[in-house]
């Protein structure tokens, strides 16, 4: 579980408790709804990374756009109140960019989030290629959070932060992946491939993973 979740549901329990004390335990009953909310709200499960020449999901969510852009593809997750919402590098490398911009609030589901949004974007690189991918604030979602700053070493599907409340993720990759999820399918945030690395030209094509490639 993510700290912040104890954090927000010490503070509803103690407001409950207080309710409770000066009027009734009716009136602190939605208090202590909250609390148990935000304990499940901030989960941080484990989850199987698989391994190849793949590029993982950095969100829980649906995706809602796959669509080509600047030479390569963008895909965008959206992620409802129930989704997990740590975020994972969808490859492993070194971060080499973490930009923070101010913005709007739309709701996340449009695709105009991506560009006016409130949103925090990081730039990996790792065995010559460059993934950039954006933690997107929503009409919810009010505080992006994000554990890395450049020059830090990752992982695939490492914790790279979290967004608070629905929100979006963006991820653009470049020419040299392939694809494989389509708008529409749900994915699972360091488990879910997302795309596949293609085999440099005169290169003999890398063997398949055998665990989790194919859960989506």
């Amino acid at each position: 579980m993510v700290a912040d979740g104890i954090y927000y549901a010490f503070g509803l329990a103690a407001g409950g408790a207080l309710a409770g004390w000066l009027t009734n335990q009716w009136f602190a009953s939605p208090l202590y709804i909250l609390a148990v909310f935000c304990l499940w709200f901030f989960r941080d499960p484990e989850r199987e990374i698989p391994y190849g020449p793949v590029a993982v999901s950095p969100a829980d969510g649906k995706v809602v756009v796959v669509k080509p852009e600047n030479g390569g593809t963008r895909i965008s997750i959206f992620l409802n109140v129930f989704d997990v919402h740590v975020n994972r590098t969808p490859i492993a490398g070194s971060v080499t960019a973490v930009d923070y911009r101010k913005g709007e609030f739309l709701v996340a589901s449009k695709d105009e989030a991506s560009s006016r949004n409130e949103q925090n974007t990081l730039t990996v690189e790792g065995n010559g290629s460059r993934v950039v991918f954006s933690q997107i604030a929503g009409l919810i979602a009010r505080r992006i959070v994000c554990f890395k700053k450049p020059g830090d070493k990752v992982a695939m599907g490492e914790r790279i932060g979290l967004i608070k409340f629905g929100s979006r993720v963006d991820v653009a990759f470049g020419p040299e992946w392939d694809i494989v999820v389509t708008p529409g399918m749900r994915v699972s945030a360091g488990s879910s491939v997302i795309a596949r690395r293609r085999a440099p030209v005169g290169a003999k094509e890398a063997p398949k993973a055998q665990h989790g490639e194919a859960r989506l």
